[in-house]
């Protein structure tokens, strides 16, 4: 599974604003941390403001913080907010993205990218992002949610 560039970029913002549990997240302070050009990122963060995940404070001072919550946003609301969920009846392996698959009720793999998909979304769904910062914090890593990503990266 792979996810678009503004998704990665939501679910650090949405991390950071679930950690500053007594302030605001500014996109600089985060772009910094993350090396994130700071433009895309603040794209990013006018979508979370748009989806009401995020509220925005202008001025000197502003910045940004979660609409709701880090007990009540999941994982799975980050990502829909940049990612289209994969429509039932298509396949991961059919050559046109987002077609019907023709091979779908004699194809023997077809149940099982059904069945990870599935996995995937639960799994997204019961993460919530002061679970994820709850983790992130209990990591022996110096910055949890740096080191998640350079495992990511490596993994690529």
């Amino acid at each position: 599974m792979t996810i678009t560039k503004s998704t990665r970029y939501a679910l650090y913002a949405a991390a950071e604003m679930a950690m500053a549990t007594d302030g605001l997240v500014t996109v600089s302070a985060v772009a910094r941390r993350y090396g994130i050009p700071e433009a895309a990122l603040a794209k990013v963060f006018q979508q979370l403001v748009r989806s009401g995940l995020a509220m925005g404070t202008r001025g000197i001072g502003g910045g940004y913080r979660l609409a709701r919550p880090p007990s009540k946003i999941t994982v799975l609301d980050v990502f829909h907010v940049f990612e289209r969920p994969r429509t039932v009846g298509t396949c991961l392996l059919h050559d046109g993205p987002g077609d019907s698959c023709p091979q779908a009720s004699a194809c023997r793999l077809h149940w099982l990218f059904n069945e990870v998909d599935e996995l995937v979304r639960c799994t997204y769904e019961s993460v919530t992002l002061e679970t994820l910062v709850r983790k992130a914090r209990r990591s022996t890593a110096p910055d949890a949610l740096l080191q998640l990503r350079r495992t990511a990266r490596a993994a690529r």
